[in-house]
């Protein structure tokens, strides 16, 4: 039986790249040693990151006056790093758009002044609060957005113009479509869902906003130490890196970010047009705000939500139950999954029903 994964993270990856490490797991390119055991002074691994930052760089189109940063902890360590490098004046701007943009903006909170310029929360972040420029505080150091909503199933269909830098947690969606990394101060990305396996957190920064970190902030926390020592002052994650490595590789074999945003939309359509055409299904996402690679639904009951998941996992259609926060179910339909995925998906979706209508 095939099974497609459609985990919010660790996620599906590509197969191609799963076989490639399989094959490299004892024996990395001649070296006579895995990855996973090779030292990261050594010249090949120097290499596998040199790569994988260079294909970082060409993929999203990485302008030079930006430094590319392999970090440690996730995406969500960064909601304390972010504050404890960026607030010098010691005031931020934050939306709350959805459960992690929330745990940012309440980290960010121990730091300094912390404003919420917008919140969709009272309405079970269904949508993205519209905002513009004149809603953001010109004094402020930063603003913080999460461009897709893992849990909530939304997204940034167009970004925020704002006065001041814009941070952006792009962990379920970096490299899924065309982005301006110029319009940013800071992008970064845990990798567990289109990047690599989990263990890595992808940093991109504008070379400004390096060096002014708080006092209190520790070293292993501070963009600084990354950008002086090369992603290096320690041991990184070497694996994840070299999963990324391959899979950057994969993608730009694919067509790049604009071909895989081609597909991406296309798999998502499918799903919502086929949500959006029965009665027995139900996304509550506002639809100019949905995201493409998370798509939360539900069936008319809780009981029928539970045997929908049950039912899914016995036909190779695993992790598909929703978060408990919305409950029902959630595919998420990362660059990994194929579009075969999204088809069984419908086909089940179907049948289910018709077997309980």
């Amino acid at each position: 039986m095939t099974v497609y994964n459609f985990a919010a993270g660790p996620s599906q990856m590509f197969k191609e790249v799963l076989e490639q490490a399989a094959n490299e797991m004892l024996d990395y390119n001649g070296t006579g040693m895995g990855v996973v055991e090779m030292s990261h002074r050594s010249k090949p691994f120097q290499a596998i990151q040199d790569e994988a930052e260079a294909l970082f760089r060409e993929l999203l189109n990485i302008p030079e006056n930006y430094s590319v940063l392999f970090m440690t902890g996730g995406g969500s360590t960064q909601f304390d790093a972010v504050p404890l490098n960026l607030l010098v004046k010691g005031k931020a701007d934050y939306l709350d758009t959805g459960n992690f943009a929330n745990k940012a903006m309440k980290a960010a909170m121990r730091y300094g002044d912390i404003r919420c310029v917008a919140s969709s929360k009272a309405d079970v972040y269904t949508y993205i609060p519209k905002v513009t420029r004149a809603d953001f505080d010109p004094d402020a150091d930063y603003v913080h957005i999460t461009s897709n909503n893992t849990i909530f199933g939304t997204r940034f269909k167009e970004f925020p113009d704002t006065p001041t830098p814009l941070v952006c947690d792009m962990s379920s969606e970096i490299l899924s479509r065309r982005i301006d990394v110029s319009k940013f101060g800071v992008i970064y990305a845990g990798a567990q869902k289109n990047i690599s396996g989990a263990g890595v957190t992808v940093v991109i920064i504008r070379n400004d906003l390096i060096g002014n970190a708080k006092p209190i902030c520790p070293i292993m926390l501070n963009y600084k130490t990354y950008a002086d020592n090369g992603s290096m002052y320690n041991t990184p994650p070497c694996y994840s890196i070299y999963l990324a490595m391959l899979t950057l590789r994969h993608l730009k074999k694919l067509g790049g970010v604009d071909a895989i945003n081609v597909i991406n939309e296309r798999k998502a359509k499918k799903l919502y047009d086929f949500i959006d055409n029965t009665n027995f299904y139900t996304n509550k996402v506002n639809k100019e705000d949905r995201s493409i690679m998370n798509v939360p639904f539900v069936c008319a009951t809780p009981e029928l939500d539970a045997k929908f998941v049950k039912e899914a996992g016995e036909n190779g259609l695993v992790s598909i139950k929703g978060h408990r926060l919305v409950g029902g179910m959630r595919a998420s339909i990362y660059n990994a999954m194929p579009e075969e995925g999204v088809d069984a998906l419908i086909d089940f979706m179907k049948k289910f029903e018709l077997q309980n209508s």
